[in-house]
Parts: C-alpha cells; structure tokens; sequence
C-alpha cells in the first residue's frame, strides 16, 4: 500500500472544463498547471484527471485512439510530464484515468483486428466466427468489417470490448481466459502503465475496472486475477503507484489488488440514501436532507459490513460528485453540503472532491449533451473562477465556442465571489480538509466505530480514533445521555475541536443543535 494514500484528498479534473489558456474553447493541460496553487490552497494534495488520450471523443475520452498520446487539444506529451513534475514540487500526486475494458475504434489495434487476414492484433478484441453470428446478452456490431465476424461493445458503439477471455464459454469463438492472445491484452495494458508511471505518473484511476472479462462469475474471479497479476507488477517495479477502482464493491475489487474502490452513486446504496435518495416515492429520503427525518440506519446497514470486509486490504473513496453524477446542489442546499462534506472527509478511507463542488457549482439540467455526455452533461460544464470575467474566467474564446456553456444563472457561484464571502462553502471545505490532515485520526487508515444510531432518529455519532465525531443533519435539537454512546466514558468532556452549528458534550448528555456537526477530543 503507498504510504501517502493515508493522508491523500482528491481532486477530480475534468480536463475539458477546467481552465483554457489558448482560448480554443476547451480546457487544457497548461490550465490545470496554472491552478496548481488553487488545488493546494484546498488541502487537495492528489489529482485524477479524466482521460487525457489521444481520441475522436465521441465519448469524452473514453474511447481512446492512442493511449500513448496525449489528446493535442489539451497539449502534448511534454506538458503531461510538466504537469507530473510542478504538481510533484508542490506535493501533489497525480492520477490519470486507464480505460482497460475498450478502446476507441479508430484505435490502430482494432483497425488491425478488422483485418480479413490473421495478424498480432485479430484477438485483441472480441469476435464472433461469422459476420451472421451474433453475441447472445451483449451488444455487437456485425457488418463493418472485411473481417466475417460481429465484434463485442463495452459501452456505446464506438467502444469495442478488448479481449481478456471469457470465462464459463458457450460458444466456439469465445477463448479462455489464459489463452496468450487474451494474456498479451493483459500485457498490453501493463506496458502502458508503466509507460506514464515511468515518466512521472502517480497511478491510475480504472474505468469499468470489473469488465473485463465476460460470462465471469458473480464475484469476478477471472478479473480479479488479472488485476491481482497487474498488482504484483506495480508492487515489484512501482511501489508507490496507487491503483483505484470504479467497482463500487470494495469487498471484491481490494481483495483483488485495487488500493482504493469508489463508493459510487448505486441506488439503495449506503451512498445513495446518504445524498441522492430522490427518487422513491414521497420526496428525498437522503439522510443529509434537513427535512427527510430519516435515520442513518440505511447507510451504516450497506457501508458497515463492507468496510468492515475490506478494510485490511484498502480503502473505500466517498465521492462529493463525480463526471457521471448530477451534482449534489440539485437537490442540496449549503447548509445540507456543509454538514454532508463535514462527514465525508472525517469517514475512513481516500476521499474525493470534484471541482467545482468546493463553490457550490450547478448541475445545468438544460444543456445539450456534448461528447456522449447526455444527462451527465450537466455535471461536466466550465469551472466558475471570476464571476466579474467573460466565461467565469475560463476562456476568452466566445461563448459559442466553449465546449459546454457556462452557468448563466444571477446567483452563479464562482471562486473569486466565494473567497470573499466567509461563510462560503469553499471555507468549510478548507477547514474540514485541515482538520483531517493534521489529525491522523481523521485520515484513511484510522479505526472507525459507529458510537450511537438508531431507527427513526437523525443522530449518528462515530469514533475515529480518539475522536468523538456527531452529526445532526436535521432541523431539530438533538441529545443523548453520555451513557448511551458506546465506549465514551461518562467523565469524558471533549474538547471541541470543530464545529458546525451548536454542540455541548460537557454535561451528563450530548446536545447538538439543529443542522449540527462537531468533532470532540
């Protein structure tokens, strides 16, 4: 495990809508170097950027066309590598995103692979043995090939799936899983980690980390064996690269070799009913919404046993948004997002921030979907730095140039409109980011034991270490006799040490004040 993931906050770059210095439109690698001190001003001290490989970007990058290429738009090589090295002196490590299960098609390997002739490249993909052989339960196209086969898609149609095997195989096309053509995709991929990871590369965000390969198990054995295999690597030539995945099942993908798997937006899930409860019936039922009068008991019933299966081998990431999620302030106001982050970044494991979510930023729910974005488009438009600058200050290009149009609302949060405002969210995130890293307590490895919840009450309170740590999301005063917090002994004082809203520990009882968060040592 590197040791600096115990103390790392993310910072999630969507590298399209971050800063654009050429005025193209589009952001940019120079841009997101420029704001290098900005990230750090958060206590942000790594990066994921989205994919920044070379593609037609019918899918925002991930339908990659050479992952040894930086997409021109954003720069080229050299400036990845700058940016590796001036995030390097200001303390910041830098993940970039690997697309493993697919590849654009206008990759040279699936050009190849199309090919009528047999070559290196003819099982890189998936193919079935005639162009009127379909792929029962999959998506494929037939028809666009000299090849006489349908090849196998991941995701949208211009994605198609690599070749790692299948598993339990029905058909005669389909190859094992340690056949050499399916182990020489696996190296494949290797060889491409180790050529960022040798010119300065942190590790590696992995998309769709679990597809790869088809008609696996229901505990994805036959995957889990090559990321195990791509583990061993890191281990043995980069120690210190991390590895996080997008599996949103960390019992699964940490045992499998991931240091870190994303606690993704699932309905019913433990995340889901923390923020994003909207949709059953009558009304949010998210925990963190002040009017919802719901209990924790839901999250702690799917997180607990998660954690407390994974944990000896990495973390679980809490996300505030991510580039596929509508931001929270489509249903959350400030108060709720303060008291929400003030949780977020005191739980167990690495989290993440996505930008923009610092400010309060939109999701713009009238926008046109731009590179596949479709309703994710919304929650991918231009950074608000200055709300006095043409575009918030992300471009000087016209506004009909910019890769997704700008927040036009008059109560548009920016950065500089934030700064100066005390009581902003961009301070509180700040101050809570502080707190966790000048707390050991509060960082990824430490102990986390839930001390009070119960049905039908809005408290949660939970130790981190020597830390007492109470949340009270709802619009109501809340107390607890000190003898009703597991293991808090009753002479225990507790120094407050953070705030939000009212909180007493001092007396025979626990007394927090409505929208309330407090940290006692």
């Amino acid at each position: 495990m590197p040791k600096w993931l115990n103390d790392a906050v993310f910072y999630e770059i969507y590298p399209q809508s971050f800063l654009d210095t050429n005025g193209d439109g589009i952001g940019d690698l120079e841009g997101i170097i420029q704001k290098l001190d900005y990230v750090k001003s958060l206590g942000c001290n790594a990066l994921w950027l989205n994919p920044i490989y070379d593609s037609p970007f019918k899918d925002a990058g991930y339908d990659v066309r050479d992952y040894k290429k930086v997409a021109p738009r954003y720069g080229t090589n050299d400036d990845l590598v700058r940016l590796f090295d001036e995030a390097h002196k200001k303390g910041i490590k830098v993940l970039l995103d690997l697309v493993p299960g697919h590849t654009s098609e206008e990759h040279e390997w699936f050009k190849k692979s199309c090919e009528a002739d047999k070559n290196e490249f003819s099982n890189r993909y998936i193919w079935t043995n005639g162009a009127f052989c379909g792929i029962a339960g999959h998506p494929y196209i037939g028809g666009e090939a000299e090849r006489d086969g349908c090849y196998m898609l991941n995701f949208f149609k211009c994605q198609p799936a690599l070749n790692y095997g299948v598993l339990n195989r029905t058909e005669p096309w389909q190859m094992a899983t340690d056949d050499p053509d399916c182990i020489a995709t696996r190296e494949a991929m290797k060889d491409i980690m180790r050529f960022w990871l040798s010119k300065g590369c942190d590790g590696f965000r992995v998309d769709m980390a679990d597809s790869l390969v088809k008609e696996d198990d229901e505990v994805k054995s036959a995957t889990g064996k090559i990321w195990e295999n791509i583990r061993q690597m890191l281990d043995e030539e980069f120690p210190e690269a991390a590895l996080v995945s997008e599996w949103s099942n960390p019992e699964c993908a940490l045992k499998y070799g991931f240091h870190a798997d994303f606690y993704l937006d699932h309905h019913g899930n433990g995340y889901n009913v923390l923020f994003r409860d909207g949709e059953t019936e009558g009304g949010d039922h998210s925990y963190f919404k002040k009017d919802s009068n719901e209990s924790p008991m839901r999250f702690l019933a799917d997180y607990q046993h998660k954690y407390d299966n994974s944990k000896e081998y990495g973390h679980i990431s809490f996300i505030s948004c991510n580039h596929d999620t509508p931001r929270l302030t489509k249903t959350m106001d400030v108060s709720e997002l303060k008291i929400g982050y003030a949780f977020l970044y005191t739980m167990p494991g690495v989290p993440f921030l996505y930008y923009g979510d610092e400010i309060g930023m939109k999701y713009l729910d009238k926008v046109k979907t731009k590179e596949g974005g479709f309703q994710r488009t919304g929650s991918r438009s231009p950074m608000q730095w200055d709300d006095k600058a043409a575009n918030f200050g992300f471009s000087t290009a016209s506004a009909d140039k910019l890769y997704i149009p700008v927040d036009d609302s008059k109560d548009a949060p920016s950065v500089a409109s934030a700064e100066n405002d005390p009581d902003s969210l961009i301070h509180m995130v700040r101050s809570i980011i502080a707190l966790r890293h000048e707390y050991t307590d509060l960082q990824a490895d430490s102990d986390f034991e839930v001390l009070y919840a119960k049905e039908n009450e809005r408290l949660l309170v939970y130790r981190r270490g020597s830390l007492v740590i109470s949340v009270n999301p709802g619009e109501a005063e809340v107390k607890v006799s000190k003898k009703d917090l597991a293991g808090v002994p009753s002479d225990f004082k507790g120094d407050l040490i953070y705030g939000i809203g009212s909180a007493d520990l001092n007396g025979d009882e626990l007394v927090l004040g409505k929208q309330s968060f407090a940290i006692f040592e």
